[in-house]
């Protein structure tokens, strides 16, 4: 067995689009046939039968056009919390959507915003610190990205008091204070699997609490929506409950973008992406790497030194996949961390023995080129580490758009 030329179990679903489960039930009705690995007993797929389920599954809706574009009705008002170095608000910009006040805590990535722009309010600081009396009736949507916190799920039915002292209570807080149309909260993944799913219906019912519908909540797949990477973002949309308008979520395109697109001249971008600086692997890691073929990983190592370089965690279950990582030019990258150098989430440069740097980075994650990074390169990778996807924000900007326009012409008269 040739380990290149297989997909993990992890990396089938995702390119397929289904569970795990699914793909184990496939296996059984002999509709994708699974081999194991002769070492760890995983389940393989052969990367040539994955194609080729695809092309029966895709073919015919390949070629069909997708947009999500709407056009606002009005100059719709975002305020947006813990929002990083721009990435969901840029966006929201792009989609058509005024971004009238944003707050960070970071200081450099609140310079990234002013310096480029400078037009937009930054309040710098602790969120606790800020009410936005001011903004009472001038803001239709509340954004953010806070972090996920656990808090004491008690019973129930969770109080907004119960979340003190976590990030998620501030965003309620104000957008208690404040009432918009709408609210969206954007995070990890990981937060539906959370404390058992708790700490998410929690959030739900503090919603719901202050006055809010929660839409069921989604995980987006950026590589659907113009990004090329494999990231997912949750989505949580709250609706005013006076409210009897429908949301509904971003329709996803059906056209991957690779890392060819994000590094050279394509539909995303219009050059070739700029030189800039970038984060180095130290010497022993090199070596390693140097090994490592295009879209390879550990497991394209000489197996001595798969078990020097994973160490105890060459024994354990999973594919670990993201380790030792060589990405390939034709196909999406995978998620972006704050820390290109660090161990488990090697993304190596497919032709040289490097990290990409920091306007790749920006390049993977749908920024301009002309939108430039403040503080040191580390705080750089990090700010655009942390980053909704510029394109994934647009795409959903329009929905909320176009909900703001169906709920404004529902306030007139006939």
């Amino acid at each position: 067995m040739v380990i290149k030329d297989y997909y993990s179990l992890n990396e089938t679903a995702k390119i397929v689009g289904k569970s795990k489960t699914t793909l184990r039930r496939w296996d059984k009705e002999g509709i994708l046939n699974a081999v194991r690995e002769p070492v760890s007993n995983y389940r393989m797929y052969k990367k040539t039968d994955v194609q080729n389920l695809l092309g029966q599954l895709f073919d015919e809706i390949e070629n069909e056009t997708v947009s999500n574009y709407t056009e606002a009705d009005n100059q719709y008002k975002v305020l947006e919390l813990f929002a990083g170095a721009g990435g969901l608000a840029l966006g929201l910009e792009r989609a058509g959507l005024k971004c009238a006040t944003l707050n960070e805590i970071d200081k450099w990535a609140c310079q990234t915003l002013r310096q480029n722009r400078p037009s937009w309010e930054v309040y710098e600081g602790d969120i606790k610190n800020y009410g936005f009396d001011d903004l009472k009736n001038k803001i239709d949507v509340v954004t953010g990205g806070f972090p996920c916190q656990a808090f004491s799920y008690a019973g129930k039915k969770l109080g907004l008091k119960d979340a003190r002292g976590t990030l998620f209570y501030e965003f309620a807080r104000i957008v208690n204070n404040l009432k918009p149309a709408i609210c969206i909260g954007e995070n990890v993944r990981g937060l539906l699997s959370h404390d058992k799913g708790n700490t998410l219906q929690g959030m739900i019912s503090i919603l719901d609490e202050i006055g809010y519908n929660v839409v069921p909540v989604q995980v987006l797949k950026a590589v659907q929506y113009r990004v090329p990477q494999k990231r997912e973002r949750l989505i949580m949309v709250g609706i005013r409950k006076d409210i009897d308008v429908e949301y509904r979520y971003p329709k996803p395109h059906h056209k991957t973008y690779t890392l060819k697109d994000a590094l050279k001249k394509s539909d995303l971008f219009s050059c070739d992406v700029p030189k800039s600086d970038g984060a180095k692997y130290p010497e022993h890691k090199k070596k390693v790497l140097d090994l490592i073929p295009p879209k390879g990983y550990w497991r394209d190592l000489p197996l001595d030194l798969q078990k020097s370089y994973m160490g105890k965690s060459f024994y354990l279950g999973g594919g670990k996949t993201g380790m030792a990582r060589r990405i390939g030019w034709d196909e999406p990258s995978l998620t972006l961390t704050c820390c290109p150098a660090q161990k488990q989430t090697e993304r190596c440069h497919p032709d040289e023995t490097r990290p990409f740097t920091v306007r790749e980075y920006a390049r993977i994650q749908t920024f301009p080129d002309q939108w430039e990074f403040a503080g040191s390169t580390a705080q750089q990778y990090k700010q655009i580490g942390n980053a909704v996807p510029v394109n994934l924000a647009e795409e959903l900007g329009y929905t909320i758009i176009k909900f703001l326009n169906t709920y404004y012409k529902s306030l007139k008269p006939e």
